[in-house]
């Protein structure tokens, strides 16, 4: 049986990734937030471009917005 990490569903943009952005964010317990911001960073100039920036800025203002 396969494991998560040796496919990608809809796109190769974190194939080639050193660290699967979702290892990344499960081990160090992050948030829905802050693993939004991690996966859209990881991914901008490969998938989506400033698109996927955008995103992020945007999961990041809302981070902001919560804890001020």
């Amino acid at each position: 049986m396969s494991k998560a990490n040796d496919m990608q569903c809809g796109g190769t943009h974190y194939v080639n990734k050193v660290i699967q952005p979702w290892d990344y964010i499960t081990a160090n317990r992050l948030g829905y937030l802050e693993g939004n911001i991690i996966k859209y960073v990881s991914r901008w100039e490969s998938k989506g471009g400033v698109e996927d920036l955008r995103k992020a800025q945007h999961y990041l203002a809302k981070l902001i917005e919560l804890n001020i």
